[in-house]
């Protein structure tokens, strides 16, 4: 019952009749504590284990966040900390460590492996009983590894190469079987360890996993003391707030039964937060979940990004509002922008991901209007302006290194008809084609405009309620409009049509009242010199009429009657928000089973990046889809469906507003590229393929030189691996009447070698 370290060679082996705990840092700060209950492991280890767990927290301060993790049930992160896969290993202490060891070669098992980003790989029994045509099996003699990959598998080969490279030294063969008529050495070699096979292989058994309307189906329970009884109370059910949390108490949030969290306030007494995985495990028995349903133990002012994401709101001690925005309140309402400097978008592409700017919109801007379903060029005089029974399509193009890059944002009027929006992107798809499939496309939906979007305009994008702009409008202009102008330069100024009433203005801003008779520049007394001249332009296209500078406080008469009245305004609040950098999450998509699937990737690089993938990256402001070259064609066609899904069934209660962006593998932007750490722009066609990795693995010819000493199919093999010398490259081998399987050079073939 004690805790013994494991070596570093061992990580990722799992004893099945074990318990294990496991502690990851970050930054040299222990982030999580990890317990894990192997399936056979006995009910005093798994004490023991949820013991130490509570020790080791105590010690470090209840910083970290803590895990139950069950045998073939673990959770994500957890499984983020073995890129090269996970084995599970028959037995427990008692068997020993050295089978882990390196260069120890008696070894005769068999894996059966699972999964793709995240590989797990179970000892089974040593029998082609064990097989099934869904999955991959490697088998496990010592010096020889053969991969047998079903024909209906998603392959790899990253668990092979550790085993040899981790506890055998590299000094083991790798074969792969594809197709069994392509691998008949090997399948020779099978077939003498396994015994013939009988009978068709059968259908894997597939993973469970929850689909997302599970994952949003979260309920908040109170949980405290009464009486000497203990009380579990439902309090809430999406979408939750950060104020429900009581910090004299704990909470337990179930998020659909696919994870439990035990929230322990910070006033909470000492027995109750020793008691938190004891209560979760008793939740899950008394709501009749799975034994393996994952735990995560939050403490109060330490929570994980993963329990926060369940939140509408999130404040942290700093004031941060929600997700992504950091604030802070005074007196008047007011979005302070950003400035930065565009010339430093290709030095830090983190920079670029943060501003949301791919370059310093220089490059070259195209606009067409949707028209009975078709695209009809827009007047470049009126670029930059929209109108809310319109949708837009908008060509970018400009040069990175010498290359041609294309965006096309597909702009969706408030107003504009479901035929349109279709047409829009119908339209979109063929404008795609026509530039080799290479643009990023965007979803823009009416006031969520992107930072780039503004700046390709040069502050004069002007969003107008209504209307359109087309030629045969017959509608008549409003006599008077009111317009919000928000900006301090080019690259950020936008003015939105707001409705023509006193209580739409706010004393930070800039508004532009247009009337048939005077433009009035409405200056409120928050507003900045920099503000005031973004609006001097911007009032010479929305109106040709004299311009007269009004301050507030200072409104003449008309001013108010145009307005139809005084009325109160946003002059007593204020609200300063500032992007600042959110810790963005990748997953992998998939909604081929008719339920939309998403697999987390946790500690993400660009090597996550699968090429037969579509993978969805959430930034909380934009949401990326990320088209693999080799991905399936139903995958790419749902995508943008599968990213409005995400966004629908989304815990939190997400803007479905929310920008939707598509990017080719090959050609993201530095708005993507940005969020990863050393992207390297080169890697996609340097990488190798499958192929090339299995020929990189040596020569097969090699694995087949094996000699297998006498014996019936039905007692022990003694395999020994012979050196591997050049002349033994001419041989092959055959089995004889005895079993026996021998190598015969192919130079002296004799007759009972042709038999």
């Amino acid at each position: 019952m004690k805790m013994i370290p494991i070596p570093e060679k061992a990580y990722g082996s799992f004893f099945e009749g074990d318990c294990y705990i496991i502690l990851y840092t970050s930054n040299g700060f222990i982030t999580d504590l990890h317990y894990w209950i192997g399936k056979d492991s006995s009910q005093d280890e798994q004490g023991a284990a949820a013991f130490y767990i509570t020790q080791i927290d105590d010690m470090l301060g209840g910083s970290p966040v803590q895990h139950r993790e069950v045998e073939g049930h673990e959770s994500e992160a957890f499984k983020s900390y073995f890129k090269s896969g996970i084995i599970y290993k028959k037995g427990g202490v008692a068997s020993g460590f050295r089978h882990v060891e390196t260069n120890m070669y008696n070894i005769r098992r068999l894996l059966h492996v699972k999964g793709k980003k995240h590989v797990s790989a179970t000892e089974v029994e040593l029998s082609w009983d064990s097989f099934n045509k869904d999955d991959v099996f490697l088998l496990d003699l010592g010096k020889v590894l053969i991969q047998w990959n079903g024909p209906d598998c998603n392959i790899g080969l990253a668990l092979a190469r550790s085993i040899r490279d981790d506890e055998r030294g590299g000094r083991a063969q790798i074969g792969i079987i594809d197709n069994e008529k392509d691998s008949p050495d090997l399948m020779q070699i099978m077939n003498t360890v396994l015994g013939e096979r009988r009978g068709a292989l059968g259908v894997g058994i597939p993973d469970e996993k929850a689909d997302e309307l599970q994952k949003a189906n979260v309920r908040l329970y109170h949980v405290y003391e009464k009486d000497n009884n203990l009380v579990v109370q439902e309090i809430a059910t999406r979408p939750l707030t950060q104020d429900l949390l009581q910090h004299e108490d704990c909470h337990i949030l179930d998020q659909g039964g696919f994870k439990i969290y035990v929230w322990r306030g910070k006033d909470s007494s000492k027995e109750e937060k020793k008691a938190a995985f004891s209560r979760a495990v008793s939740f899950i028995q008394a709501k009749g979940y799975p034994a393996t349903t994952n735990v995560e133990v939050v403490n109060d002012g330490a929570e994980s990004a993963m329990f926060k994401q369940l939140f509408k709101r999130w404040t942290e001690k700093e004031e941060t509002q929600g997700l992504g925005k950091v604030c802070t309140t005074s007196k008047i309402a007011k979005v302070e922008q950003v400035k930065f400097d565009v010339s430093q978008l290709h030095a830090r592409p983190e920079l670029a991901a943060e501003q949301r700017m791919v370059d310093d919109a220089s490059g070259k801007v195209e606009v067409w209007r949707i028209e009975d379903l078709h695209m009809q060029p827009v007047d470049p005089r009126t670029y930059g302006q929209f109108y809310g029974g319109d949708c837009y399509l908008v060509l970018y193009t400009y040069l990175i290194s010498g290359r041609t890059h294309y965006i096309i944002y597909m702009w969706q009027g408030r107003h504009a008809s479901v035929d349109e929006i279709t047409a829009c992107a119908f339209n979109a798809v063929e404008l795609d084609k026509k530039y080799g499939n290479e643009p990023v496309q965007v979803r823009v939906t009416m006031g969520r405009e992107p930072q780039h979007f503004l700046a390709i305009f040069k502050g004069s994008l002007i969003i107008y309620e209504r209307g359109t702009s087309r030629a045969q409008n017959n509608e008549p202009e409003p006599l008077v409009r009111l317009f919000q102008v928000r900006g301090t330069d080019e690259f950020n100024t936008k003015t939105i049509e707001v409705p023509a009433r006193a209580s739409s203005l706010n004393s930070n801003d800039v508004f532009l009242l247009t009337t048939n008779q005077v433009c009035y520049l409405w200056c409120g007394k928050g507003c900045s010199g920099d503000e005031r001249e973004m609006a001097k332009i911007v009032a010479n296209i929305v109106s040709k009429r004299d311009k007269q500078t009004v301050l507030e406080g200072q409104e003449p008469v008309e001013f108010w009657a145009a307005l139809g009245g005084k009325a109160p305004y946003a002059s007593d609040k204020r609200f300063q928000e500032s992007t600042v950098r959110y810790e963005p999450r990748l997953f992998e998509c998939s909604n081929q089973t008719g339920r939309f699937i998403m697999t987390e990737v946790v500690g993400f690089c660009q090597d996550d990046l699968d090429e037969d993938d579509v993978m969805l990256l959430d930034t909380w402001e934009e949401i990326f889809l990320w088209i693999g070259k080799t991905s399936n064609t139903y995958e790419k066609n749902e995508a943008v469906s599968s990213a409005k899904d995400y966004l629908k069934t989304h815990p939190a209660g997400r803007d479905l507003t929310t920008p939707i962006i598509m990017v080719k593998q090959g050609y993201e932007p530095l708005t993507f590229t940005g969020w990863f750490s050393a992207w390297d722009p080169y890697k996609w066609s340097d990488g190798k393929s499958y192929e090339e990795m299995k020929n990189s693995l040596g020569d097969v010819s090699a694995i087949s030189e094996i000699a297998v000493v006498s014996g019936h199919r039905t007692c022990s093999w003694n395999i020994k691996i012979l050196p591997v010398l050049p002349w033994l490259k001419a041989c092959f081998y055959y089995l004889n009447k005895k079993n026996q399987l021998l190598l015969v050079n192919k130079r002296v073939i004799d007759a009972k070698a042709r038999m």
